[in-house]
């Protein structure tokens, strides 16, 4: 099994910037895949970006050029920095890994509050 912490949601106005950390325990050498999930009050998880073993990034239409993912040598960390934060970038935001065999794990998620 994979644990996942997430840390560094909060309290921002608009324009602002915030970084959110997610630290992996367990069999992180099983993972291949990480990404960071949110969900808006009354709407859908949605994916907002992931990154790969390769590197390989991908990310959601809406945040592109705001948001950038990345992890730490190790891989076991991954950091989701947002700047020009706006209000509709407000959710509770999710970690989760993809390990070889098909299992995913999700952390426990981080609220992000933007005001206007």
């Amino acid at each position: 099994q994979v644990q996942l912490v997430e840390s560094g949601g909060g309290l921002v106005q608009a324009g602002g910037s915030l970084r959110l950390s997610c630290a992996a325990s367990g069999r992180v050498f099983q993972m291949y895949f990480m990404a960071w999930y949110r969900q808006a009050p009354g709407k859908e998880r949605e994916l907002v970006a992931s990154i790969s073993n390769g590197g390989y990034t991908n990310y959601a239409d809406s945040v592109k050029g705001r948001f950038t993912i990345s992890t730490d040598n190790a891989k076991d960390t991954v950091a989701l920095q947002m700047n020009s934060l706006k209000p509709e970038d407000t959710a509770v935001y999710y970690c989760q890994a993809a390990v070889f065999g098909g299992a995913e794990y999700w952390g426990q998620g981080t609220q992000v509050t933007v005001s206007s």
